[in-house]
This record gives C-alpha cells, structure tokens and sequence, in this order.
C-alpha cells in the first residue's frame, strides 16, 4: 500500500509526488495518456525529426517559480533565454520589443519609454516579491506588503480604462496588451493586467527560458527525480473512480473540479460538490504547428531575436480580439501567440528548417480550424510567411479537450481567469487545496496560483497532506540533498 497516490502526471502532479518521494513516502503516479506530462509534452507531430511542443512551448516561470527554484530545475534542464523575451510587431514595420535589459526596452519605445521604465522598474527590482505574491493563495498577509500594494496598484491602472493614461504612442501599450492577453481574458480586466505586469516583469528579471530539447525535459527531469526516490509512474492507467486507486493515506488530484466531481460522485458533501458543478471554465485556443523551409520573413527589424512574439496589432485592436472571444466570436484578426523554439534550439528540425508553435483564442468548445486566420496574421507582419510553409497542423478548442480531460472546452487555463476566478479557485477558503474527504487534495491550475508550468499547485497541496496526515515538514528539494 503506497503512502500516497497521485493522479495525473502533468507538471503539478509530478512536483507533488516529487515532494512526497522527498519526504521519504512511497507514492505512485497514474496518468491516463500513454506518456506522461500534460502540459510538457514534445512529439513529432508531422514529421520525423521535426520536435514540437503540444502544449507550452516557452516557460517564464522556469527560473521564478518558488517550486522550480526549489528543485533547482535550472541544474537539471538545458535553459535558454533570448534576449528578447518577447515583441509586438505593428503595422508598418515596426515592433515593441521587450529586452530582458529593461533600460534597452525603454530605450526603444520613444517617448513613452521613461513612463514604461517607472510602469516596471518596481516589480522587475522586487521580482522575488512579487511571486511570493502571485504564486500563493490571495488570502494570506503576503511577505512584502510594499511591493504587494505596489503590484495591486499597477494592476488596477492597467485593468481600467485608464490604463493608457500614462503613454503617448502606440508601443508601449502594445507590448503590454500582448503580455496581458496570456490571459484569456477580457481587456481591460484586473485577470489580465495582472498576468501581463507579471510575465512581463519576468522577461525583465530574467527573461522567458526555453528547454533544450522541448517542454517535455521538465517533466523527465521531475519523473527522474520521482523514480530515483522510489515513486512510481503508471502510463495508460485512466482512473475514473476514487475507488480505482490504490488504498492510500493520501489522495492528490491533478484534475479539474469536474473530474473531481466524477471520480467522486456522492461521496462529496453536497455544498461543496454543488460549488465544484458551479465552477466557470474560460475560453479555450486553437492550436496551429508549422513545419517551415526557413526563418520566418518578420518585416520588423529584431523579431527572428524573439523567443515569444504576440501578434494583432495595436493595444486597441488586440483588446477587441479578446473581447470578441469573450463574446463568444471568432475574431476575424485574432491574438496570436507565437514561439519560435528552434531558433533557439536547432534540433528541433533538421537543417534549413524550422518548427513553429502557435496558437489564437477562441470561444469555448469551438470545432473551427485557424489555420488560415492564423497564416494571415503571420503574414501580414511577415510577408512571404505563406509561401515558406512546409506542412501545417491544427488542434480545434474541442480537440485540445479531447487531449486533456482537465481542459474542459478547450481551456488550458482550467477556470475562467477573472478576479471571482483568481478568488474562487475552486472555491474561497483558505487552504483551497484541501477537499472535505478525508486525505483527498485537488493540485490542478484550477487551485491557486492558477495556469502556468509553476509545479505550485502540486507544491501547495503536497505541503498541506505533508502536514495534515504525515505531520512531515516540506523536504529540500535541491539536487545536493538528492541522497
């Protein structure tokens, strides 16, 4: 009988069983696909020797999460970051460019750049700060008050309407909105400028790492740890009832409230089973790789640098993609996400090729393909775009549903990212993690601190069934105390 049971082997189901190993526990991973890994996957999806990432591609929190830098992921897996964390391309040529230098940042962004540099300088200083604030349940006395207002202060400036006031030109508050629009969210919107002001500070402190190899080197590097401590991982092994696992003292779920909700069934006491039904999902995105012939033909000057590059135009224009989505539209010039792995990483594709992860978002359980709204808005700031695809593949919200039972609809995210989301995660308490069945913890993104690959969610919940059953302290995670 193990000490604890875990199921999912997404990145926050591997950091909890990760923990527990630690702690000197038996624990067994069971995951329903066929590989573990959830959101850190890589595949050869078209082609041979051509490596894409299923679903994240880049990983600001690499470096930042208070859980990775714990397990000192920075040692374990091959991390690079350019030197553009990320850009916006405007019409015309020109691009927002965001240096991980912020005086450089600034320095391009014309008259607005001072007001860009006060806007950031705070939070990119206090960076350790602002994710003890961020990375944790919003109900606490967080560890720096000061910079905690600070962030909350800058978050409503650029969540309302007065979120232009400080700038005179269109780059600055271009390069803000396609941060903020990682959200899924309706803009402006509290959700939504906060995750930019954070993503976006991280390019700043430390820039966007992206893993050597593909996304899918983080969940090795957790399973090699997770093996070498005596866990086990089970692949293939769908668990569709509490009652199908082995009997265990502890229960961690890497599963949305509605898988919850299913494994469980009557067990759950009323209220709380009717809070979890009641839980809101958010929209979901339409996946599109590309296999290229060569470097895309960005007309913006700088944006081949560019880990990560956010298209749809200006502040105003990416705010109505988004708004449309929320609507429940397809926008006819969506957002689109860009992340161009293999300039950083050439064996991802053979030489004189490329792949390219992109994706838009749609309204929830969308079956629309993207493909050519999303070659559009390349090719509009990258002419010649079109005639260097080699072959293309898309995944449809519906699709990227039936991949991963926690993305209900097609939302990645697993909850709707608004501030009554960022609260009610699945539900307000204290200690969100914790379920009403005894030994029983939820440690999916739909518990604080929400998306990411954070492994913070698997932290959070293995630290209370640490404390609550096995009146154990959290172990040292770094590669030094690996005996």
């Amino acid at each position: 009988m193990p000490d604890a049971v875990v199921v999912g082997a997404g990145p926050n189901g591997l950091a909890a069983a990760a923990i527990i190993a630690r702690a000197g526990l038996s624990v067994e991973v069971f995951e329903a696909s066929s590989s573990m890994g959830g959101g850190t996957r890589t595949s050869e999806l078209m082609q041979p020797g051509h490596f894409h990432d299923i679903c994240s591609a880049v990983h600001p929190m690499a470096l930042a999460s208070p859980f990775f830098r714990a397990f000192e992921l920075a040692n374990r897996v091959e991390l690079v970051s350019p030197d553009i964390s990320y850009a916006s391309p405007l019409d015309g040529g020109r691009a927002a460019i965001a240096y991980r230098s912020l005086d450089r940042t600034a320095a391009e962004l014309g008259r607005d750049g001072a007001a860009y540099r006060r806007l950031m300088a705070p939070l990119v200083r206090n960076i350790d700060d602002v994710m003890d604030f961020t990375q944790n349940q919003l109900l606490r006395i967080p560890r720096n008050p000061l910079v905690a207002g600070i962030f909350g202060l800058r978050t409503m400036e650029q969540g309302s309407r007065a979120w232009n006031a400080r700038f005179r030109e269109d780059l600055a508050p271009a390069l803000l909105a396609g941060v903020a629009s990682h959200a899924i969210s309706h803009q402006p919107s509290l959700a939504a400028s906060g995750a930019g002001l954070m993503l976006g500070a991280l390019g700043h402190a430390q820039g966007w790492p992206i893993p050597i190899g593909g996304s899918a080197a983080i969940s090795a590097a957790l399973a090699d740890d997770i093996r070498a401590h005596g866990g086990q991982i089970h692949t293939a092994a769908p668990i569709e009832r509490l009652k199908d696992l082995p009997a265990a003292r502890a229960t961690l779920l890497n599963v949305s409230p509605r898988g919850l909700v299913r494994m469980a069934g009557d067990a759950l006491p009323a209220r709380y089973r009717s809070s979890l039904e009641a839980f809101r999902y958010g929209n979901g995105s339409c996946k599109v790789d590309f296999i290229v012939s060569g470097p895309v033909p960005w007309q913006a000057p700088g944006l081949a640098d560019a880990g990560t590059v956010h298209l749809g135009g200006t502040r105003k224009e990416l705010a109505h993609s988004e708004n449309e989505v929320s609507a429940g539209r397809h926008p006819e010039k969506p957002y689109v996400l860009v992340a161009q792995p293999s300039r950083f990483d050439p064996g991802r594709a053979p030489a004189g090729r490329q792949t390219l992860w992109t994706y838009c978002h749609v309204p929830a359980n969308s079956t629309e393909d993207m493909t050519e709204v999303v070659t559009a808005q390349l090719e509009r700031f990258a002419p010649g775009f079109r005639d260097l695809v080699v072959q293309s593949r898309a995944v449809t919200a519906a699709g990227l549903a039936e991949y991963n039972r926690n993305y209900i609809g097609g939302d990645f995210s697993v909850g709707t990212m608004d501030l009554r989301g960022l609260l009610q995660r699945p539900v307000v308490s204290r200690v969100p993690w914790r379920t009403p069945l005894p030994g029983v913890y939820l440690c999916s993104s739909s518990t604080p601190p929400g998306p990411g690959v954070t492994g913070m969610p698997g932290f959070h919940a293995a630290r209370y069934a640490l404390k609550d059953i096995f009146q154990l302290p959290v172990p040292a995670l770094g590669m030094a105390t690996a005996e």
